[in-house]
């Protein structure tokens, strides 16, 4: 048993009075936040971790493999950055016509990458790909609209100079919703990127923004990737691809060089293949900033490679440390292929050790604080910085427009009103949930993306049509380290995760050949 879980050296309000400054930042500028634990000036946790790399079975098509797996035979030199990158942009080079997860792919760079001699950390020489609201030094970044398809950034986000300086080899730039407001489409509408599971219908939902990042993991065009969260857009697309992802808790990952959404909103984050492979991306992704002072006083990033590293007494899983599961009201009722998985993945965290399923009730007002009067709060902070945009021609926003107009028009009563609206739902969640257990399971997103607080999603199951069925956990403050724990526990007993989709049968039709297109009032309901 490691050392006690960070969620238990967090003072809860500290953390909310941090969340009560940051709303005010939104009107008074970029100030100094409260910090919530004194820092230990501990070292980050390193990627040269021995939990970090993973003897892979049997394999032959190296784009099966995780990050673990092929950073083992990296590191052991049964495999070779280049025989990965080349085994990736060949099935980009098959494939991608109909995936349509890319809008550009850097393969001499990507290369030039792969060629350079390997370091010892787990991500030296693996393929990711980045969603297209991130900075990338030289290369277009475009947020999938007009307003920003001549954009070249002259220099990486944050998270993407990290993960580049761990070894990670960028492969291309994937699509996204407008602006990070729907699933992938163009900007006027017309559906891209389709699920990984079920290639030839567009129609079926492969999750929100990062869409182009999912597909792309799903679809094994590269190891792993990075996407960005404020209404569920890192765990919905990792629910409907049957991917491993994070939405850290706001502050973990640094916002510096990524097109905004929402300033208390956004949240960075990967879409891995299993919590082992998740925890490596955040560990060379997450940390203090001196350009985002949403990083700052933070709790030191703790061992996330260690915590996603299952823990076995006398040869059976238990979890890392004791926890207890709270479950809202309905989360597993009905007959529903759904529900059936939600039942049967309760039974199976049941049995291991060390987990309490208990029954927790939904705060006061629930819906209310989480339904759309407060959660629209949040469309000023989109259409503040937009401002001049606005103004100047209303088509550079393309099908989302709506959205961008009600920001633009809220009332400051409004407005303030829903930031007191969100304080109050943290102050009741951390009370009234996080009372009586140490996770809870998630039916949405939403509230957890309000209020800034971490969660995980990932496999539990398949529908009688082989589509993917995820769950979310969701956390206390800074929980990243717990809620790993949980799901690699889950996935030692399970095997969901390891399920790769088909390839698309030759000649199939790409979703922009089909010509489906999401009218403005789709947009808008995707993104609320």
């Amino acid at each position: 048993m490691s050392v006690e879980p960070a969620d238990r050296t967090v003072d809860r309000r500290a953390f909310l009075a941090r969340t009560a400054a940051l709303a005010a930042v939104t009107t008074a500028g970029a100030v100094a936040l409260p910090a919530v634990a004194r820092a230990t000036g501990a070292k980050k946790p390193s990627l040269d971790n021995a939990n970090a790399f993973v003897r892979p079975g049997s394999y032959g098509d190296p784009t099966e493999l995780t990050i673990a797996e092929a950073a083992w035979l990296i590191r052991e030199r049964r495999l070779r950055p280049e025989e990965l990158l080349e085994a990736h942009l060949a099935r980009i080079a098959a494939h991608d016509g109909t995936y349509q997860a890319f809008n550009v792919v850097l393969v001499e760079q990507a290369r030039e990458a792969a060629r350079r001699r390997p370091g010892r950390g787990a991500l030296q020489g693996i393929p990711l790909a980045i969603k297209d609201n991130y900075y990338t030094a030289g290369v277009p970044t475009t947020a999938n609209s007009y307003l920003f398809q001549d954009f070249v950034p002259p220099f990486d986000a944050t998270a993407v100079a990290r993960l580049k300086a761990a070894g990670g080899i960028v492969v291309g730039k994937t699509q996204m919703g407008p602006l990070a407001t729907t699933r992938a489409t163009t900007p006027d509408g017309v559906v891209t990127t389709v699920n990984a599971w079920t290639p030839t219908n567009p129609n079926q939902d492969p999750g929100g923004s990062s869409t182009g990042t999912a597909t792309a993991v799903a679809g094994r065009l590269v190891t792993s990737g990075i996407g960005t969260q404020t209404g569920g857009s890192i765990t919905a697309p990792s629910n409907a691809q049957n991917l491993t992802g994070i939405k850290p808790t706001m502050g973990r990952v640094s916002l510096h060089g990524i097109i905004p959404l929402s300033y208390t909103r956004d949240h960075p984050g990967p879409l891995a293949r299993d919590a082992k492979d998740a925890a490596i991306m955040l560990t060379a992704m997450a940390g203090e900033d001196p350009a985002d002072p949403r990083t700052q006083g933070l709790p030191d990033v703790p061992n996330l490679i260690d915590a996603a590293t299952p823990v076995r007494h006398r040869g059976a899983v238990k979890l890392r440390w004791n926890t207890r599961i709270g479950v809202p009201p309905g989360f597993a009722t009905g007959t529903s292929a759904t529900a059936l998985a939600r039942q049967a993945f309760l039974a199976a965290l049941a049995a291991i050790p060390g987990a309490t399923v208990v029954e927790v009730p939904l705060p006061d007002e629930w819906n209310l604080l989480t339904g759309n009067t407060f959660n629209n709060v949040r469309l000023p902070e989109r259409s503040e910085p937009f401002m001049p945009y606005l103004r100047d021609d209303l088509r550079g926003f393309g099908v989302s427009l709506t959205g961008w107009l009600q920001g633009a028009l809220f009332g400051g009563n409004e407005f303030l009103t829903g930031q007191r609206a969100k304080v109050l739902l943290l102050e009741r969640v951390l009370d009234q949930i996080f009372d009586k257990c140490d996770v809870a399971v998630q039916t949405g997103p939403v509230p957890f993306d309000i209020i800034g607080l971490p969660e995980i999603a990932f496999p539990i199951g398949f529908t009688a049509a082989g589509v993917p069925i995820g769950t979310i956990l969701g956390g206390l403050p800074y929980a990243e380290d717990r809620l790993l724990s949980i799901a690699a526990a889950y996935q030692a007993v399970t095997d969901w995760h390891k399920r790769r989709p088909t390839d698309p049968p030759a000649g199939a039709v790409a979703a922009r050949g089909a010509g489906l297109r999401l009218t403005a009032d789709q947009v808008a309901e995707l993104s609320q």
